[in-house]
């Protein structure tokens, strides 16, 4: 299996998991950008206790 073949299986998991679970979908996407926001949070926290 090539990576194009890897991505269209990927597409078509998507598209599957949206069609069958919208709402997990949507909880999946809302926690992932929770969690980015939590990191950068983080990440500012520590650049600022460097800086002080």
């Amino acid at each position: 299996m090539n990576k194009k073949h890897l991505r269209y299986a990927a597409i078509a998991f998507v598209i599957f998991f949206l069609w069958t679970d919208p709402q997990g979908a949507a909880d999946v996407v809302n926690s992932t950008f929770e969690n980015l926001g939590d990191a950068g949070d983080a990440l500012k926290q520590f650049i600022t206790g460097i800086g002080t």
